[in-house]
């Protein structure tokens, strides 16, 4: 009667059909009547060889050539960690989550002290995201201040090269940059064919809202299409200030702008791999800032997340950030809401877990610690309850009957690791956790941070190392 399992991932929708196909036909208005701003010689080319109308530097692009586009473009992309396997699938509502990069400060975790990130501050927050199991990708996380800016971005990629076998998804200036990053990528891979069957770098651009590109974005998105490189296009809005106030309003301006660039990867080479999305945010009208914690944000990453999913293009998700300046208990609640909305929506490339405090500034080894246990708990959430024979359990309930208890049976001793057991969440009796030693919660993630800082990476071969340290010369 109930062999078959009844499987069953909770879901969370936050539009309806029509307020999709209404978001959709709006997206394509903008396109076509307001258009983006492109200066970009080659892309102006492209666009205008292509049936877009140009005025200058402003494109004009028809429904039709944004729809030819979304026909052309793959509807997943399957990323491999350095060893060439096949490890994150981009695709429908699947989710995976990753931290953030570029952030300007880093938080020491053993003094709490506040300082510029550097080089050094990479390897130990690749190493951190390369021990703990919830990140099943990585980005570099910080800016290297240490070293030459025009060259700090391959700096801190190799850090996270050398110091984690994940998955990368990075940042970088211009074109130039692109090229370096991908000729290590491609060295550790092995060979171009190797690279293909399993990209491990995914490169992250954007727009500048509203609706403007600059040259280097531009470039880095011709280099990529023509490279096979998967790539985001991934504009920052903010409601009422970049963008309409208005939800609805600022989602179809952050969905034309992700588009803008379909379009563009598309005509520089059908099938170019494309992630869409966009870091759609509230200005905090008390402080102006761009607000990285905000229900709104969760809010409207789920809707483009839903806009992905009729689009059948993978997504550039965003959760597990705080403007808390601290891990604390507003960082924690912030997290676990986002998170959790992400997961429910399946959101694809989930980054900015556990990176960013401070709204975006701020590097923390102990909160990437905190919201990797947040995770486990998302996880355990998301696989939803299993239903079959086994589970319902009736004949066992039966056995037991009124007044028993199930301590020693051997479904229990079957089943109960199926509960998830947190070492830094606390669930003792007051009294065992004085003898204890009274821990407090940043005690313990204190001390589970610094156990972790000593994981060791699986290292790269001497020879790429040695290669490696060749190329950046000649990046200086």
């Amino acid at each position: 009667m109930f062999t078959p399992e009844i499987k069953f991932r909770p879901q969370l929708k936050v539009i309806n059909d029509y307020q999709i196909q209404q978001i959709h036909q709006a997206t394509l208005e903008i396109l076509e009547r307001t258009g983006v701003q492109v200066s970009h010689p080659v892309a102006l080319e492209l666009l205008h060889g292509a049936g877009a109308r140009i005025d200058g530097k402003r494109a004009r692009i028809p429904s039709w050539l944004v729809t030819d586009a979304l026909h052309k473009a793959p509807t997943r992309v399957v990323l491999g960690d350095r060893d060439g396997e096949r490890k994150v699938y981009l695709e429908g509502d699947k989710y995976w989550f990753g931290p953030s990069l570029d952030c300007v400060d880093y938080l020491d975790p053993l003094t709490n002290e506040r300082s510029r990130f550097v080089s050094d501050n990479c390897r130990v927050t690749a190493t951190l995201a390369d021990a703990l199991p919830n990140y099943s990708w990585v980005m570099t996380i910080g800016m290297a201040d240490d070293v030459n800016p025009d060259i700090a971005d391959r700096v801190i990629a190799k850090q996270v090269f050398k110091y984690t076998k994940k998955p990368l998804v990075f940042c970088c200036k211009d074109g130039k940059s692109v090229k370096d990053i991908y000729e290590m990528a491609l060295l550790i891979a092995g060979s171009k064919e190797r690279f293909d069957q399993a990209p491990t770098i995914v490169q992250y651009s954007e727009p500048i809202s509203p609706l403007l590109y600059y040259d280097p974005a531009v470039e880095k998105i011709i280099f990529c299409a023509e490279n096979g490189i998967p790539q985001i296009n991934f504009p920052a809005p903010q409601g009422g200030s970049t963008a309409p106030v208005t939800f609805a309003g600022e989602i179809v301006q952050a969905s034309a702008e992700s588009l803008s660039g379909l379009v563009l990867a598309q005509l520089v080479k059908p099938g170019a791999p494309f992630i869409y999305g966009a870091f759609a945010t509230v200005m905090d009208m008390k402080t102006t800032v761009f607000s990285y914690g905000a229900p709104e944000l969760s809010l409207m990453v789920a809707a483009m997340a839903q806009m992905a999913q009729f689009y059948k293009l993978p997504f550039f998700g965003t959760a597990g950030a705080t403007d808390a300046k601290f891990p604390d208990a507003q960082a924690a609640a912030e997290v676990a809401f986002s998170c959790l909305s992400s997961a429910l929506v399946g959101a694809n490339l989930v980054h900015d877990a556990g990176s960013w405090l401070d709204h975006g500034s701020l590097a923390s080894p102990a909160f990437m610690v905190l919201v990797n246990e947040i995770l486990y708990m998302v996880n355990q959430y998301m696989r939803g309850i299993s239903v079959d024979e086994e589970s319902l359990a009736l004949d066992l309930i039966d056995k037991i009957g009124p007044g028993g208890h199930y301590l020693y049976e051997d479904h229990t001793l079957a089943h109960f690791k199926d509960v998830w057991y947190s070492d830094i969440f606390d669930r003792t009796i007051n009294d065992i956790w004085l003898e204890q030693g009274a821990k407090t919660f940043a005690d313990r993630l204190r001390e589970k941070t610094i156990r972790l800082m000593e994981h060791q990476p699986k290292s790269l071969p001497q020879d790429v190392l040695a290669e490696i340290e060749t190329m950046q010369q000649h990046w200086e």
